[in-house]
C-alpha cells in the first residue's frame, strides 16, 4: 500500500519543481445543510493529467462544476493561471481556458460532426450567412490533430458509436481554444475497444501540452492515463497520490477504508 509519507514527498517535490495552473484555496460549497465541498484545497499541474476518485457523494461532481463555473463557492478562492477569483462564471471559466465535457455529451445527434463542433459558435458572413465550407475545414483539421479517424463528417452523430461521440464531444471542447480540459465520466458506458480509443486520445492531448482533469469511477482507467490521483471524501481532498506508486486494487482498497 502506499504511504502518506511517500505521497507527501512526491506533492512536495511537485510544488519545488513547477508552479500550478490552477489551485483551490479553502473552496466550500453547500446546498442547504449539504455540505458538498469543505474547504478543499487541491493544485492541478500544467500538462499533467490529474484523476479525481471518490465513492458515490464524496464531491466529485460539485469539484468540476465549481471549476467549470457552474456552481458558485461559497467561499474560498480559485486561481488560475495566477488570477484569483472568491467564484468562476462559465464565461470565466472560459476565459481562463477551463473547458468541460459532461457525461451527456451535450451533442445533437440529429445534426452532423461539423455542426456539433461550432454548435453555438457558427462562422457567419454578413450577419447571416453561415461559412459552412470553412467550419467543414477547421472541424477535419481539430480531428487530424487529436487523430480521430471519421472519414465521413457530414453525418448526423447519432450514427456513429458511442467512443466517436465521445471524441467528437473533446473534439468541440479543444475547438473552443480551452487548454484546460475536464472530462466528466469520460468512458462511462464504453466497450473495451471504445474505452482505448478515448484513453489514447487523452494521452494524446497531454502529449500537446493540454492539463487534464479526469472523474472516472473506472479504476482501471484511471491508472492506465493518470499522473496523479486525488482521493476526495466527504468534500475534502484526503490524500495525493503518484499513480506510479500505487495501481487500481491498493486505489480500490483506500477507497473501502475512507467510507
Amino acid at each position: 500500500m502506499f504511504s502518506v509519507q511517500r505521497q507527501n514527498e512526491r506533492s512536495n517535490q511537485l510544488q519545488q519543481e513547477r508552479n500550478p495552473i490552477i489551485s483551490m484555496r479553502n473552496v466550500s460549497k453547500r446546498f442547504g445543510s449539504v455540505v458538498a465541498l469543505d474547504n478543499l484545497n487541491l493544485d492541478i499541474y500544467e500538462s499533467q493529467i490529474l484523476a479525481v476518485v471518490g465513492n458515490n457523494g464524496a464531491g466529485k461532481s460539485t469539484l468540476v462544476k465549481a471549476l467549470s463555473g457552474a456552481h458558485a463557492i461559497d467561499s474560498g478562492e480559485i486561481i488560475i493561471n495566477g488570477h484569483r477569483f472568491n467564484g468562476l462564471t462559465p464565461a470565466l471559466a472560459d476565459k481562463e481556458g477551463i473547458v468541460t465535457v459532461y457525461q451527456d455529451l451535450s451533442l445533437v445527434d440529429t445534426r452532423d460532426l461539423v455542426s456539433n463542433i461550432f454548435l453555438g459558435r457558427e462562422y457567419v458572413l454578413w450577419g447571416f450567412w453561415i461559412e459552412r465550407r470553412r467550419m467543414k475545414i477547421d472541424a477535419c483539421r481539430v480531428l487530424k490533430q487529436l487523430n480521430i479517424d471519421i472519414p465521413n463528417v457530414e453525418i448526423p452523430v447519432g450514427e456513429l458509436s458511442g467512443g466517436q461521440r465521445q471524441s467528437i464531444a473533446i473534439a468541440k471542447a479543444i475547438s473552443q481554444g480551452g487548454k484546460i480540459l475536464i472530462l466528466d465520466e469520460p468512458t462511462a458506458a464504453l466497450g473495451v475497444r471504445e474505452s482505448k480509443a478515448v484513453l489514447d486520445l487523452v494521452r494524446n492531448l497531454k502529449s500537446q501540452q493540454y492539463t487534464i482533469i479526469i472523474v472516472s469511477h473506472n479504476l482501471k482507467h484511471v491508472v492506465s492515463v493518470a499522473d496523479r490521483l486525488c482521493f476526495i471524501h466527504h468534500g475534502r481532498a484526503v490524500e495525493d497520490v503518484d499513480s506510479n506508486l500505487t495501481s487500481e486494487e491498493e486505489i480500490s482498497k483506500r477507497l473501502a477504508e475512507i467510507g
